[in-house]
């Protein structure tokens, strides 16, 4: 145990010295990988978000299938229930729907009403639920072919916009992330082996005397690590602060902007898994970062 704790001692007082001889060059290091944490955050939580919104659509999105005239919403449930992607249906009787909507237009006596437009215009309707949104425009071609549905109708652009969206972002995001990546891993590189160029003559001391590779250049994978650990946090925060800001603002908007808000709010894992993968991200590009700087003195 003691021979843990010294060595313990020794890899942290040396990661500490390491990042003190960093001077500004540790914050360019952790301000480049704060940014591409940041971004790749955004990116993976706007990607979380509008699935949510998706998926939000599609558990309002209920395909309505018209029936023809004569036709029993009860008779076409059992086989629409049957077909692949549907999860729910709702059979709405004309008189059901007729009563509703004389009471929405505020009319008091559905059977005046009726009188006068010579007998309930409407027909039996179905609401069917499919899994997904993108289960609904080949589920309401084939409720369409159904003997005896007369029209499908459903919302169909906005839950098609939300999807190229949704593609749209996690391209860009890929091409950014990637870009920064890059930069962030040759940053931490430039980093770490300024410090060890610093250190050159305590490290070839420590080489004199038996001192393995392993052993002298641990502490600088550690000081990476720090790197990518740090500009998670402050990201990650960042992020904190900014979804903070919105919801402040949202909370103030009309009811079909929180009823869109709702659709964005995370989802508890997914709240948990954000600063999961931030930190691990920036671990591990300060882990290549480096790994790629001692590289070339540890291999002389």
């Amino acid at each position: 145990m003691l021979r843990i704790l010294s060595k313990s001692d020794y890899l942290l007082r040396e990661t500490l010295l390491g990042l003190q001889r960093g001077g500004w060059m540790n914050w360019a290091a952790i301000s480049t990988v704060t940014v591409l944490l940041f971004l790749f955050g955004v990116s993976v939580q706007s990607s979380w978000q509008l699935e949510g919104l998706l998926n939000q659509f599609g558990s309002q999105l209920e395909v309505s299938v018209y029936l023809d005239t004569g036709v029993d919403a009860a008779t076409l449930q059992p086989l629409v229930q049957s077909m692949p992607g549907v999860v729910t249906v709702t059979p709405l009787s004309k008189e059901t729907a007729w009563a509703d909507l004389t009471r929405e237009m505020g009319i008091p006596d559905v059977t005046i009403a009726t009188k006068q437009l010579n007998g309930n215009p409407l027909v039996d309707e179905l609401k069917v639920k499919a899994r997904t949104p993108q289960d609904v425009p080949l589920l309401a071609q084939q409720l369409q072919q159904l003997q005896g549905v007369d029209e499908v109708q459903y919302v169909d652009e906005a839950v098609q916009r939300i999807a190229q969206l949704n593609r749209g972002v996690s391209w860009v995001s890929l091409t950014i992330t990637t870009l920064l990546t890059l930069t962030a891993i040759a940053v931490i590189t430039t980093t770490i082996r300024l410090i060890v160029l610093a250190r050159r003559k305590e490290i070839e001391i420590m080489q004199l005397v038996g001192a393995t590779a392993a052993w002298i250049y641990l502490p600088f994978v550690f000081q990476g690590v720090t790197f990518g650990v740090v500009g998670a946090t402050i990201a990650w925060l960042l992020i904190n602060s900014a979804n903070r800001f919105l919801s402040s603002i949202v909370a103030h908007q009309p009811e079909f902007v929180k009823f869109l808000a709702n659709g964005l709010q995370l989802s508890s894992s997914e709240a948990i898994l954000l600063p999961v993968m931030l930190l691990s991200f920036g671990a591990s590009v300060g882990v290549m970062g480096s790994l790629f700087a001692v590289r070339r003195f540890a291999t002389r």
